[in-house]
């Protein structure tokens, strides 16, 4: 089956070892690979996923993307480049606290041209992120909502096919670790596994939701994005793997766990992760290695979602 796609990722990308952590850490072989070098105004997973949902927004004839997330979100400034890049309008809908400085992300969305609409209290973002589709439409600007973290079954085909790209890279990992919030590269990476034939296990760390929810969402979004390469693939929540453990501190709290695994990484590797996103997620893999999760024989792979660009909003800059 024929699926739109915009080709303006740079893939595929690196996979890497990490030697000196490992060492650090004891335990099994780690690997990196590295979706913060996607290309897309500094890089990161949702790249792959505006690849298939700028084509699908381009086909349906759209001229204005629209969509939502927190102040420093990753995926909003990832949606302003590439509605600057191809063309579009863009209108965010984001929810934190403003400083009268921009700095980081909210920077980046202001230089490529976004128009940025405030929602002070994040459970009215949903009410205004709709109010400002409709208003866009009544005055013929043709919106096109793109979900939050790009993941519907359209955003999430990007990770079924970086599951191919990872295979045909010849990588064997007994395990796939990474971020899993809204929950597209987790659905994806699930029906890709499916789809392509990995054999090893996919594991996301819950940045902000429970486990429950994560296994509900995932299965269904994954079985609905299966269906758009073909025959439906159903998923059921006893297959998705989801780790709740370190989230408790809520969205976007930088914890001594997140600031120990920022740390880590970047002295032991010279890499650098976001305190958000993937700070988190490393933190849980670091404290599941220390606990002898994972067999000394295995190999565990680390998805760098990317989110740098957070590390010097102010927010978290003097905090590190």
């Amino acid at each position: 089956m024929a699926i739109a796609r915009l080709r303006f990722a740079l893939l595929p990308t690196p996979v890497e070892e990490l030697p000196r952590l490992r060492q650090a850490l004891g335990g099994p072989r780690l690997l990196i690979k590295r979706d913060d070098q996607t290309g897309l105004a500094f890089g990161g997973n949702k790249t792959r996923k505006l690849e298939f949902l700028v084509a699908e927004a381009r086909d349906q004839g759209a001229q204005t993307l629209i969509t939502g997330g927190a102040l420093q979100s990753n995926h909003c400034r990832q949606t302003a480049a590439a509605a600057a890049r191809f063309g579009f309008k863009c209108i965010l809908v984001l929810t934190g606290e403003v400083s009268e400085q921009p700095s980081a992300n909210l920077l980046l969305d202001q230089l490529f041209g976004a128009q940025v609409v405030h929602a002070p209290d994040r459970k009215d973002r949903d009410k205004i992120l709709q109010q400002t589709f409709d208003r866009a439409a009544e005055k013929g600007m043709k919106p096109y909502l793109v979900p939050y973290g790009g993941s519907s079954p359209t955003g999430a085909l990007g990770y079924a096919f970086a599951m191919k790209e990872l295979m045909e890279q010849g990588i064997e990992a007994d395990w796939i670790v990474f971020a899993t919030s809204s929950g597209g590269t987790h659905a994806g990476l699930m029906a890709g596994q499916r789809l392509f034939g990995y054999k090893g296990k996919v594991l996301g760390i819950s940045v902000d939701e429970s486990e429950e929810w994560l296994k509900t969402h995932v299965s269904e979004l994954a079985s609905s994005a299966s269906e758009k390469l073909g025959n439906r693939l159903e998923f059921t929540p006893g297959e998705v793997l989801a780790n709740a453990d370190y989230c408790e501190a809520g969205y976007g709290v930088l914890t001594e766990s997140e600031r120990e695994a920022i740390h880590l990484f970047a002295k032991h590797e010279g890499l650098l992760l976001d305190p958000v996103y993937t700070g988190r997620a490393a933190a849980g893999m670091i404290d599941l290695i220390r606990q002898k999760f994972f067999k000394n024989g295995e190999t565990v792979l680390f998805l760098h979602t990317g989110g740098q660009p957070a590390l010097f909003a102010d927010k978290y800059a003097n905090k590190l």
